[in-house]
């Protein structure tokens, strides 16, 4: 197959995902246009659930194995939208509607990949596609329910929107929920233990806390108090204020850490982790992958943004065309230079790093 037929189709497969509406959760009918591609071309591929996967033709369980990643699942459309979301429309060299920057055109610019590579008996590594779901609402029938059926992987390339850049480290998150404590009373009376005012230095004291451990590539932990809620009524004194905290963790902590240190160290009366496992993730500058890249004109840096790498306990790279800005953004769109582009510059990268 010829590389421009290749991106061709790809283009073609991506106007039909825009097309076909897949909210986190509700991605049964673009798993379905997946198999079809896999059918199309005679590659033998796996379903569970709402996720998609096959490995390449000569795969040999002696070998390590990269995995190729990205979800078709999207966001609901913003109420700021001019245009008919699930229209793929192309307007000058842009390919608009929902899912198509984030992260439609990096889905099937790896699945082009995979194609491309399928039958290659040269390769370094195994390869793997998983084409999965519930990306935007860190679902568990994503990614995360798919690693015990694939084969072990040894790194992966998740499809994110990077400009085609190498992003070597993300950031992790924990949510945390904590509870300023005082003495409910009726607003009459005078009350020396008010939550609310004792709150104003709890909220201090998370503005200026800051975690020692800085990192090369993602820079310092972001601690960020993003929700407060007390009160019912106009002349109670409430019993207690409820924070939420939103903590993006560098690659120097894992999410234990940092709920260990804070719950030491806040002054709360009490705060726990809604859930640990969205850690940070990284691959090492000297990986084949990155030098690989670094060698095509590619550069690296530390992403803020979550992805289906926060799943992963291997070693990976979040790289994909589009731009992480016009996510989740009205009027959605990519360029089609950008797929294209992005076809050849994945195919080079795996051609530099996994041929013998």
């Amino acid at each position: 197959m010829k590389l421009e037929e290749l991106q061709q189709e790809a283009l073609g497969l991506l106007k039909k995902l825009i097309e076909t509406q897949s909210f986190s959760k509700e991605e049964d009918k673009t798993a379905e246009l997946l198999e079809a591609w896999f059918k199309a071309k005679g590659i033998t591929y796996s379903r569970h659930l709402n996720n998609v996967w096959a490995t390449n033709k000569n795969f040999d369980s002696a070998k390590p194995s990269l995995l190729l990643n990205s979800h078709h699942d999207t966001v609901k459309p913003n109420s700021a939208y001019t245009r008919d979301p699930f229209e793929a429309k192309i307007e000058d060299g842009r390919l608009y509607g929902l899912g198509s920057n984030d992260a439609g055109g990096c889905l099937v610019s790896l699945l082009a990949t995979f194609t491309w590579f399928y039958e290659a008996q040269d390769l370094q590594y195994n390869l793997v596609f998983a084409g999965t779901g519930e990306e935007e609402i860190n679902g568990k029938n994503g990614i995360a329910c798919m690693l015990p059926k694939i084969p072990k992987i040894d790194v992966a390339i998740v499809g994110e929107p990077t400009l085609m850049q190498l992003a070597i480290a993300e950031k992790g998150l924990v949510v945390f929920d904590a509870k300023v404590k005082g003495t409910p009373s009726h607003a009459a009376h005078p009350n020396g233990d008010n939550s609310i005012y004792k709150t104003a230095d709890v909220l201090k004291w998370f503005e200026e806390f800051k975690f020692p451990k800085q990192s090369e590539a993602l820079g310092n932990v972001k601690l960020t108090v993003t929700q407060i809620n007390a009160g019912s009524q106009h002349n109670v004194v409430p019993g207690h204020v409820d924070l939420v905290i939103d903590v993006r963790v560098n690659d120097a902590y894992s999410n234990a850490d940092v709920q260990e240190i804070l719950q030491n160290q806040a002054p709360v009366d009490e705060i726990n982790a809604r859930s640990l496992r969205l850690n940070s993730s990284s691959i090492p500058k000297d990986h084949e992958l990155v030098k690989a890249g670094i060698a095509l004109g590619m550069e690296t840096y530390g992403s803020p943004t979550l992805s289906d790498q926060a799943m992963l306990s291997c070693p990976s790279l979040k790289l994909g065309p589009g731009d992480s800005t016009r996510s989740h953004s009205a009027d959605e769109f990519i360029y089609v230079k950008e797929i294209e582009e992005g076809i050849e510059l994945y195919i080079k990268l795996l051609e530099k790093a996994l041929k013998k």
